[in-house]
């Protein structure tokens, strides 16, 4: 809001000359609301001995305002602009103590507000996902980025959710029509700002800005109030056989070119080269045109009879689906449209584009509408009794298929991250076998969201490097049901190498599951066989994942996160992005660079058994230079009072016989 002054309206109101407010002053922990210099206000905070710290920049291209309304909370006025900013405070008591500080702008939709947040020497995680990913995420670039779910970047989860290394973190309201900048307005800063413009409804009749602070001990701690308080937790976890054995994809190998002959000869390789496997996953094309939900019967002359022999093979099938329709996929297209069934813009097209449009039109079906939902399910329903198929592989769901600005139904000041939601929402009903690939405010469903499509490349290009790096981002969002994407990346630019197959494989072995297209044996006996070792070490430590995912469950324990988590204070660990762990015992150091046979790893405080050999421990925090990792070795380490595999595995069982005997 450039070029707002007091002194502009001199002749009309009297404008507050200073502020000097406290708004937190507990034992240990005092935080001031100041007059800056420059403009706007700043949140200083002071803990214990340490030097202030500004947490917040407030409001910097505004004048100063008319008038304090109340101290206690404060409130200030600007009456000429009707617009109203709030600072108020709760403490937090219980098994974590910590402050909160709201803040709150509440403005004419003309206005554009904007608050910043210096970096400073902390590192930070969680933000929006990206193709990009880098890790931690003050090294992103973003230029008023829209904060909404998209195509664009990779963008499926976009949480509004920023925690810094000093057990701070920045939690926004989803009515704020938000925008992100990072390092271009301000040096070293985020900047958050709200401004109704697109892809925001023009209908809002108000502009807010409204976000807690949130001040806790260490970080740790701090994440475990934002889950419980903001993100949430899974109130169940995926199908067992999904995790433990491979989920093989016609998508990386075959694209497009599937039918009933590929389909079945893939199934026979599979099994062949002795692997096992949880379910086949039929990708895209199997219908007669986008959106008909309907068998292209000349690639599939019975697809129930498909299913069926891949059933008689030992597979389970899932299907691709999506929430498009094209047009000219008739009758579909025109029978969805007449119905009002197809999202619209604010001037009434209902045209957009998508990656299969095909030179075609396509269209985004409303699941922000009841009948819609209620239309989409029934359809789906109808296609898996014909068929026998047994759940769906989902994709899509980003706000940005919508034609811009999208109409929807439900609270206007929830839009257009409310597609996204109703969509997931609607289609989790298939339940443990389903996979979705975006998420808003929809951490609760028990369901695996995967990360989406990975280039097959080592580096920061949507690459190996960022498998590791977008499973941190998803879990720390409030989603640790993560399902890697597929192993060696998509081959949009060509196939994986060799090594760079070898070494995604083993990055992925301690995640929730692993998903084949690309297969062992395009390759030779060296490869299938270390395949088969790593696929083995996965279905060795399912029982850890089990136990990692109930604890989720149970608790809202991230899965798969940054080795910070068991070191909260641990300085060195903050900074660290190539190692994570699988829950709070086992430590992975994958190796993501090519033809590396070493590197550098590092443990944090306690005993590690190396490569879960309790005959060889090394005491952390320590850094060991030049670790050896030939191709066939996947660096990894228990804590030491693990419950080995096995005797996890008995627990495991233990837990399913005392649920089937209470139920």
């Amino acid at each position: 809001m450039k070029g707002l002054h007091c002194v502009v309206l001199a002749a009309l109101v009297a404008c507050v000359q200073a502020i000097n407010q406290t708004i937190v002053n507990v034992p240990g922990l005092r935080a001031v609301v100041d007059t800056d210099g420059i403009g706007g206000f700043k949140i200083t905070l002071q803990r214990g001995d340490n030097a202030p710290e500004t947490i917040a920049w407030i409001g910097r291209n505004w004048p100063m305002p008319t008038s304090v309304v109340s101290t206690n909370p404060l409130v200030l006025s600007y009456d000429e602009y009707n617009t109203t900013l709030s600072f108020s405070s709760t403490t937090v008591i219980g098994n974590r103590t910590g402050q909160i500080i709201t803040v709150a702008w509440d403005a004419p939709k003309l206005y554009v507000l904007e608050d910043c947040v210096e970096y400073g020497t902390h590192h930070w995680y969680g933000g929006p996902q990206q193709k990009e990913q880098y890790w931690p995420i003050q090294n992103l670039n973003f230029s008023e980025y829209s904060y909404v779910t998209k195509e664009a970047d990779n963008c499926g989860v976009a949480e509004r959710y920023w925690l810094n290394s000093a057990g701070v973190f920045y939690y926004f309201d989803k009515k704020v029509p938000l925008y992100v900048d990072s390092k271009n307005l301000v040096n070293n800063s985020a900047c958050f700002i709200a401004k109704v413009q697109p892809p925001y409804s023009s209908k809002r009749t108000r502009n807010y800005l409204i976000y807690d602070i949130a001040i806790f001990e260490d970080v740790r701690k701090a994440h475990e109030y934002a889950v419980e308080k903001y993100l949430k937790k899974p109130t169940g976890y995926p199908d067992e056989l999904m995790i433990k054995y491979p989920i093989w994809s016609t998508w990386a190998r075959y694209k497009r070119d599937v039918n009933h002959v590929v389909v079945l000869e893939f199934a026979d390789e599979i099994t062949k080269h002795g692997f096992p496997n949880s379910q086949f996953e039929l990708d895209d094309l199997w219908e007669i045109c986008y959106g008909s939900l309907t068998v292209n019967t000349t690639r599939f002359p019975s697809m129930k009879e498909t299913i069926a022999t891949l059933r008689q093979k030992g597979y389970r099938t899932t299907m691709w689906a999506h929430p498009f329709l094209n047009k000219g996929c008739e009758p579909w297209y025109t029978n969805a449209k007449n119905l009002g069934y197809i999202v619209s813009s604010e001037t009434g097209n209902v045209d957009t584009s998508w990656w299969n449009d095909n030179g075609t039109i396509g269209s985004y079906i409303d699941f922000s509408k009841e009948a819609v939902r209620k239309w989409y399910m029934e359809r789906l329903i109808k296609l898996q009794n014909e068929t026998g198929v047994d759940a769906y592989k989902f994709d899509g769901g980003e706000t940005s298929w919508s034609p811009t600005v999208a109409v929807l139904e439900g609270d206007i000041y929830e839009h257009p991250n409310l597609i996204t939601t109703d969509y997931v929402r609607t289609v989790a009903a298939f339940g443990s076998l389903v996979e979705v690939r975006v998420g808003f405010g929809t951490q609760d469903l028990p369901i695996f969201v995967r990360m989406i499509d990975k280039d097959t490349y080592w580096d920061f290009r949507n690459g190996l490097a960022t498998l590791i790096t977008t499973l941190f981002q998803m879990n720390i969002n409030g989603y640790p049901l993560v399902l890697p994407d597929m192993i060696g990346g998509n081959g949009y630019n060509e196939a994986p190498s060799r090594e760079l197959f070898v070494r995604w494989l083993q990055a992925n072995t301690f995640m929730p599951s692993l998903q084949f297209s690309y297969v062992p044996w395009d390759y030779d006996d060296e490869i299938v066989n270390i395949s088969k070792k790593f696929v083995n070490l996965h279905a060795e430590y399912t029982p850890a994942i089990i136990e990692a995912c109930k604890k989720a469950v149970s608790d809202g324990s991230p899965v798969n996160m940054p080795i910070w988590w068991i070191a909260p204070n641990d300085t060195q660990a903050h900074a660290i992005w190539d190692e994570y762990l699988l829950g709070e015992t086992i430590l992975v150091a994958p190796v993501v660079t090519n033809n590396a046979r070493s590197r550098d790893i590092y443990l944090p405080a306690g005993k590690w058994y190396e490569q879960g050999d309790k005959n060889k421990v090394i005491t952390g925090p320590i850094t060991l230079k030049n670790y050896s990792a030939p191709l066939d070795t996947l660096p990894f380490f228990i804590k030491s009072n693990t419950v080995a595999p096995v005797y996890s595995a008995l627990l495991v069982l233990l837990g399913v016989v005392i649920n089937l005997l209470y139920k």
